[in-house]
């Protein structure tokens, strides 16, 4: 992974990556726009580091590149000039995201991608890795399936670049997918239960990529995808509807943002080491339905793994063009390569 370049590396996620690459054996060169904050890491990790920012000529900092790893969020401000730079040049991408609107950027790309023979393949964390290969197994046992859910319990302490996303989208309502289209609908849309092995949880909606990567791999029209919280906490995010407005207000996500960026970093090496994750999918065709479930290792020591895993295999040529996801980039079974994932199908609930 000498050709790799990991740019937000400094991050908590990007440091996250960045040493397991090097513990894989790899040299990739770490970036960001802090020349300090980069220096600092890779001497750490014995390795080249490089500070730009990407308001400046990013292709010339590509050059000699295979493929760059994006671990710079809110991804939204980040993507756009990286990938840019990355059609022109000829580098693959790679990102952590988890942002709606970023994969569906990107998915517009695809032929332009193709054409330029990169891949754009983005998502290669927790969200979408675990649920997008989930979604194409189950998709594959029940081709028929329209509807699809994504369920996810046990998602553990956020780290600051999450947090600091989740600040930037308030006031903006959820996203589901619906007759193949994504639409917009208000915070705490829906609830359902899922049994993620302790009976019976109510889940709320959630906007993250899988409204779009999971529509993308498996064709399915109907998508949306749901969080495991405390009912008081959900009861608080339908109340808060009427504040949206305000909390979505710039005065107040920039106080919030700096509360954010001061206070918090992300799970330390305990919480990694003990933390498990569920995730759940079940699709349906209104005749059948099919569910399965994947444990994993806490949220951020999975990303790392994923990431660092999918960059190997872009730079291996194992990756066709184009815009992908995990799973129509490495198959369904990628996710089972992860260390510490098991994947349990379920018994098909009776019809009514």
């Amino acid at each position: 992974m000498d050709d790799l370049l990991i740019y937000g590396s400094y991050g908590y996620t990007g440091r996250l990556i960045a040493r397991e690459a090097v513990s894989r054996g790899g040299a990739p060169v770490v970036a960001g726009r802090d020349a300090e904050r980069v220096a600092a890491l890779a001497d750490d990790l014995g390795v080249e580091g490089r500070a730009f920012d990407l308001e400046s000529d990013v292709t010339a900092h590509l050059d000699g590149f295979a493929a760059v790893c994006n671990c710079a969020g809110p991804f939204v401000d980040t993507c756009d000039p990286l990938v840019e730079a990355c059609l022109e040049t000829g580098t693959d991408y790679l990102d952590v995201t988890g942002e709606v609107a970023v994969f569906e950027r990107l998915a517009r790309l695809g032929g332009r991608a193709e054409r330029a023979d990169v891949t754009l393949l983005p998502g290669v964390g927790f969200d979408v890795v675990p649920s997008d290969c989930l979604a194409t197994y189950l998709h594959e046992r029940l081709p028929s399936a329209d509807d699809l859910a994504v369920g996810i319990a046990n998602w553990g302490s956020l780290s600051r670049g999450t947090l600091v996303t989740t600040v930037r989208n308030l006031g903006s309502g959820g996203v589901v997918r619906r007759n193949g289209r994504l639409i917009r609908v208000p915070t705490a849309y829906d609830t359902r239960t899922f049994d993620f092995g302790r009976g019976p949880t109510t889940t709320v909606t959630v906007p993250l990529g899988d409204v779009v990567t999971a529509a993308h791999s498996t064709g399915v029209e109907h998508v949306a995808v749901y969080v495991d919280l405390p009912n008081p906490v959900i009861r608080a995010m339908k109340a808060g509807r009427s504040l949206e407005s305000l909390l979505g207000s710039w005065p107040i996500r920039q106080g919030l943002e700096r509360v954010v960026e001061t206070a918090v970093d992300g799970p330390d090496a305990a919480e990694r080491e003990r933390g498990e994750a569920v995730v759940q999918v079940e699709v349906t065709d209104g005749d059948r339905t099919e569910r399965a479930r994947l444990w994993t290792p806490n949220t951020y020591a999975l990303t790392a793994d994923a990431a660092v895993s999918s960059a190997k295999r872009v730079l291996e040529g194992d990756a066709p063009d184009g815009y992908q996801t995990p799973s129509t980039a490495f198959g369904h079974e990628f996710v089972l390569d992860l260390e510490g994932v098991e994947r349990e199908l379920l018994p098909s609930p009776t019809q009514v």
